[in-house]
């Protein structure tokens, strides 16, 4: 038997010893064909490969299902059996594969009949964030108070992923405080806004003789020199006084500026201590001889500053002992630097301001605005009846849909108890508010078996599109029962997805489907990879997230996931991948020619260099875990776990080894053999990407680039066909369209509805593609099919 069908029936039957010793439940054209075909070689204790189908039983055993659909699926690949046995039929396999199909497909559906095709599913902790800012009128950011999540099939919306514990409820319940508090303050409270201006004296070092890590000032300039000193380019007068959002307005040159480019600088923002060195990324500039004006939105927490200077690592870099700078240190040494004009920092709010909140929170009750000496009040000549309407308004938008009075009289009953206790109104209502907030009803969403009801839709939709509780035109449409429609479904996906609303669902969907959230999670060594910076990392999120933009927009077809003529860069980006002609930090389309050199040929997300950086790990490269990742993220191809005793591979630092010896062991492996054949090609074709998207043509040896031997990208694709190198790869793979546009279907489908595409959805993946074969399967459309599709409208 073949290495690659042995290593298949391996896998298979990894757990075998639970499934009971009879085939009850098996279909008998299924028994009949295991006879035939099969029992040769796989029955009892010496069964090839460990899987005996005299015991392989039906589908009521824990992991049996997925056990059969990998066989059937085997079988209809032409796996098994193995291409060395007896001939088989066509008509065989065939009928095989459709009494099978039979068979998995009602088992599927008779479960779904009983519990629906989603589990019981919550708000993610990003969802509830914005679930609780929609239903308040406030802006804190509260996610990050919550445990992290976990991920199944790489989001934290699947159902049957999320958890919930006793320190889960408790953190809910904190934010809950939070965000009441926050809201409560604003509607009772002055206006908290204000505006201060600097001018570039007012930016610098207070002591101009101490050494230390503040600008210091050349001709009325708040100047910073490119240097290594943590926290250099501290601003102290931006210091925060109290929690909230910020936007700063920032005017700046650049001093002793290189001919061939300007001056990157970063803007970052933390407490900027040695006891607290963590900073957050608020954004970047480039900065020319002639001054330039930049604004950015921050949140600071109380105590917080921004820190403002050139992070472009390819700079001539300062000598300054100790860690601190004193002034007139860094002119004899010729470097490079910022010089900051001026700084306006300003106060705001995102969201409504504090008469939205007003109404959102008292309706049209007045409001006696807080003093220094007396706390708000709201005023109500019936505080009982003022009370149930409120609790009764806010309860329907809290719970996404509408709520039946005794539903809420519960609720309601505790704010009267408070109110005949001699409570204040606004700390009644608020006691009211937060029970409703600490609701199942509020943290779940409420779906059961069968087809959603149009508010339910209309959750799902706005969930899914926005991460937001759905807004007032889909809570009209759904109350008008208008949601099933396709044509009213299309245009409001197109009404949700306008703006900056398209722009927050790709960095969202984004985030997990292609783990751009994980970019941080990984250093590049520095000694391997010195021109790699902070501003070269973000330019590579922000680059993913325009071309998907672009793609959503323009419903550019799913081979532009792999193969395009255009990406989109700044002049710092594609200075790092060494593309010519791009000047400037605006974000811009910038076309990719056939004639250009293979490492500046950056088209798709697989050449793209957020993506080669989330799948290497800093130091080195994988092809197992590239190959891994462009095969379930982008081809749609489920990798199963390998095998417990089959040891990862650890590269070979000492170059004597190149990745591909090492795997050539792996590829003659029974255990591996099946699933290496689709995970090493795209993982090979990677190779000459290193860790930090750059392009290589020699491996490292130990931390020295290029000292190694030298990458073979060259490959075979799993029907046979050979590339020898990335682009030969980007346009075989890029020729199936519908098999990508599958691929990303079942990415939608997974983080739009909080379940995973099982067997059963399969058929329904297939419609959708085919629905949007008129428009090459562009993305919109793609996303417009999703969200009218059977699957996405029932639980």
């Amino acid at each position: 038997m073949p290495l690659r069908s042995l290593a298949t029936l391996t896998i298979l039957t990894v757990g075998l010893a639970a499934v009971a010793d009879e085939r009850a439940g098996v279909p008998p054209e299924l028994q009949a064909f295991a006879r035939q075909h099969c029992l040769d070689c796989h029955q009892g204790d010496e069964a090839e490969g460990g899987l005996d189908f005299e015991a392989l039983g039906g589908l009521d055993a824990k992991g049996a299902f997925e056990r059969w659909v990998r066989i059937v699926d085997r079988v209809r690949d032409g796996e098994m059996p193995p291409p060395d046995s007896a001939e088989m039929e066509p008509e065989a396999r065939t009928a095989f594969t459709s009494a099978a199909d039979r068979w998995l497909f009602e088992h599927e559906r008779a479960e779904w009949a009983r519990s629906g095709r989603v589990g019981t599913r919550r708000l993610t902790n990003l969802q509830l964030e914005r679930s609780l800012h929609d239903v308040l009128g406030i802006d804190v950011p509260l996610a990050v108070r919550m445990p992290e999540e976990p991920r199944d099939h790489g989001f934290t919306t699947i159902a049957d992923g999320q958890s919930i514990s006793h320190f889960h409820l408790e953190r809910h319940v904190e934010i809950v405080d939070v965000a009441l508090d926050e809201a409560f303050r604003r509607a009772l409270s002055p206006v908290d806004a204000f505006r201060r201006e600097f001018d570039g004296p007012g930016l610098c070092r207070t002591n101009p003789k101490r050494r230390c890590r503040e600008p210091e000032e050349i001709d009325g300039l708040a100047v910073t020199w490119s240097g290594g000193p943590i926290f250099y380019g501290r601003l102290p007068a931006t210091t925060a006084r109290e929690d909230g959002w910020y936007r700063f307005e920032i005017v700046a040159s650049g001093l002793n500026v290189p001919d061939e480019h300007g001056i990157w600088c970063s803007v970052r923002s933390g407490r900027c201590v040695s006891s607290a060195p963590l900073l957050s990324w608020v954004g970047s500039f480039e900065v020319t001889e002639e001054p330039g004006r930049w604004t950015f939105e921050a949140w600071l927490p109380k105590g917080h500053l921004i820190e403002v200077r050139p992070a472009d690592t390819t700079l001539k870099k300062g000598r300054f002992p100790g860690g601190q700078v004193g002034a007139g240190e860094g002119t004899p040494q010729n470097l490079p630097g910022v010089a900051l004009h001026s700084l306006t920092k300003e106060r705001i709010h995102r969201g409504p301001d504090a008469d939205g909140i007003r109404r959102l929170l008292f309706g049209d009750l007045d409001v006696q605005l807080a003093t220094k000496k007396e706390p708000g009040i709201v005023k109500s000549d019936e505080p009982r009846a003022d009370a149930t309407r409120l609790m009764q308004t806010f309860a329907e938008r809290a719970f996404r849909r509408p709520v039946a009075a005794e539903d809420v009289a519960p609720y309601t009953a505790f704010v009267h108890d408070a109110l005949d206790a001699g409570e204040p109104f606004a700390e009644a209502l608020r006691g009211g508010y937060r029970a409703l907030l600490c609701s199942p009803r509020f943290l779940y969403f409420r779906e059961t078996p069968g087809e959603l009801d149009d508010h339910a839709v209309a959750s799902r939709l706005s969930y899914f599109l926005r991460g937001t509780p759905p807004d007032a035109e889909l809570r009209r449409l759904a109350e008008a029962g208008e949601l099933r429609d396709p044509e009213v479904l299309k245009a409001q996906t197109r009404r949700l997805l306008s703006g900056e609303h398209g722009e927050r669902f790709v960095a969202d969907f984004a985030a997990q489907w292609l783990d751009l959230d994980q970019i941080d999670f990984t250093e590049p060594d520095r000694r391997l990879h010195p021109t790699f910076d902070v501003v070269v990392q973000q330019s590579m999120l922000l680059e993913t997230r325009a071309f998907l933009l672009a793609m959503l927009r323009d419903d550019l077809g799913p081979d532009h996931l792999v193969d395009s003529d255009f990406t989109f860069l700044d002049s710092r980006l594609a200075r790092y991948y060494r593309i010519d002609g791009v000047d400037g930090d605006e974000f811009r389309r910038v076309p990719l020619r056939a004639d250009q050199p293979t490492e500046a040929r950056r088209g798709g997300l697989l050449t793209q260099g957020a993506i080669l950086k989330v799948t290497a790990n800093g130091t080195t490269t994988s092809p197992v875990v590239r190959g891994v990742w462009v095969s379930e993220r982008l081809l749609g191809v489920e990798i199963p776990p390998p095998p417990s005793n089959v040891p990862a591979i650890e590269p070979d630092v000492r170059g004597a080894k190149t990745i591909r010896d090492q795997l050539a062991k792996h590829e003659a492996d029974p255990a591996c053999a099946s699933c290496h054949v689709n995970i090493d090609p795209p993982g090979f074709a990677l190779e000459n990407f290193d860790p930090a998207g750059r392009w290589r043509t020699k491996y490292p040896v130990g931390n020295r680039a290029g000292r190694g031997p030298v990458v073979d990208p060259g490959y075979d694709l799993p029907d046979g066909r050979p590339f020898d190198g990335v682009v030969a790869f980007q346009r075989l793979v890029a020729e199936d369209r519908e098999r990508l546009a599958e691929g990303l279907v079942r990415q939608m489908l997974a983080y739009g509805t909080g379940a995973e595409v099982s067997y059963a959805d399969r058929s329904a993946v297939h419609d959708v593609v085919a629905a949007t074969a008129d428009s090459n399967h562009g993305f919109r459309s793609l996303l417009e099919a999703v969200v009218t599709s059977p699957v996405f409208l029932s639980k």
